[in-house]
């Protein structure tokens, strides 16, 4: 499966200037910009930048980002699932994950998120794939935004319904571990059905494992 990257660019104004949202780009690309500081959610804020330009480099990968002049504020990630997932059973080409989504604190109330989901989106190549974001409640910024869990969740699938990723059913342990978690899922209308049904197999590998174990 070849995988092709073409880039896609928004601008819009916020009362901190202009809001420019554009990608998928590449390492030399994002180079250019600074890394706001306040990026902090997930690893100290150099790191996040340094994992940024890895991913931008692997042939499925993909980074987003929406910048303020040439500060970087905010940014999505596309990859392969990790190894340790069980995601990433069946080595399957047209699945890949949301790994990461932030904006820092000072831009949120500007939709920032949802239009880094619908720039992504935007690329007629993202509909040969399958898209999962695996939503965990300890990932979310409950202390800063004051929401409770199930007010930030539907905030969040509001987000995440503008990039046409919609809640899912699944087995996955940590996804059931607590009733916000969830699963949200983009199938792209040029997926193969046999990519589907081992999707499928995938988010209920556990019921399977349990039946193969029993010779069902």
């Amino acid at each position: 499966m070849e995988h092709t990257k073409t880039l896609y660019s928004e601008t819009f104004d916020s009362k901190y200037g202009p809001i420019t949202v554009e990608g998928p780009l590449l390492p030399d690309q994002l180079s250019r910009y600074t890394f706001d500081e306040g990026l902090n959610a997930f690893r100290p804020p150099a790191k996040q930048f340094e994992a940024l330009q890895s991913i931008a480099d692997f042939k499925e990968g993909r980074i987003v980002i929406a910048r303020n002049q040439d500060n970087i504020i905010g940014y999505v990630t596309f990859l392969h699932p990790d190894p340790l997932e069980r995601w990433s059973e069946g080595n399957m080409e047209d699945l890949i994950e949301l790994g990461a989504i932030e904006v820092i604190p000072k831009f949120r109330g500007f939709r920032v998120g949802s239009r880094l989901l619908q720039i992504s989106m935007q690329d007629e190549y993202m509909e040969n794939y399958i898209i999962i974001s695996n939503e965990y409640y300890w990932h979310w910024d409950l202390k800063g935004t004051h929401l409770s869990i199930w007010d930030y969740r539907k905030v969040m699938e509001k987000m995440m319904a503008a990039g046409g990723l919609t809640p899912a059913p699944t087995d996955d342990p940590e996804i059931i571990s607590h009733p916000a978690n969830c699963l949200m899922v983009r199938i792209g209308k040029h997926v193969p059905q046999e990519s589907v049904e081992q999707f499928d197999h995938l988010r209920f590998l556990t019921r399977h494992q349990y039946r193969k174990a029993r010779g069902e």
